[in-house]
């Protein structure tokens, strides 16, 4: 697995503005963390987007997105978008503003 750089900076520009963003690599590609919470990750293969538990449903119904399994285990409130969902500025900018907003409602990291 690699990065993408092209999908890193789609990521960059739909996030742009957000304080408390930070990046870290991980997973084999550049993940974004919002006041110290994993918010999604972008590598040559896509996004995964941690949308929250019961907040996926609407996103498994597309037909690029399915839920995330990292080594076979599944992560629930996690989804695996293609490159077909990430090339759709519109999609990706639904999923990631969902992944921001289940994220806000999290409690402050210490």
């Amino acid at each position: 697995m690699a990065r993408d750089a092209g999908l890193e900076e789609l990521v960059w520009e739909d996030l742009s503005g957000l304080t408390g963003l930070t990046t870290k690599v991980m997973f084999g590609g550049l993940a974004w963390m919002l006041d110290g919470h994993l918010l999604c990750g972008a590598r040559d293969v896509g996004l995964m987007v941690r949308l929250g538990k019961g907040n996926d449903t609407w996103a498994l119904d597309e037909q690029d997105i399915e839920p995330l399994s990292m080594s076979e285990k599944s992560m629930p409130g996690w989804v695996r978008a293609g490159l077909d969902t990430c090339a759709d500025d519109d999609l990706r900018k639904r999923l990631l503003d969902a992944a921001v907003a289940f994220v806000r409602t999290l409690p402050p990291k210490l």
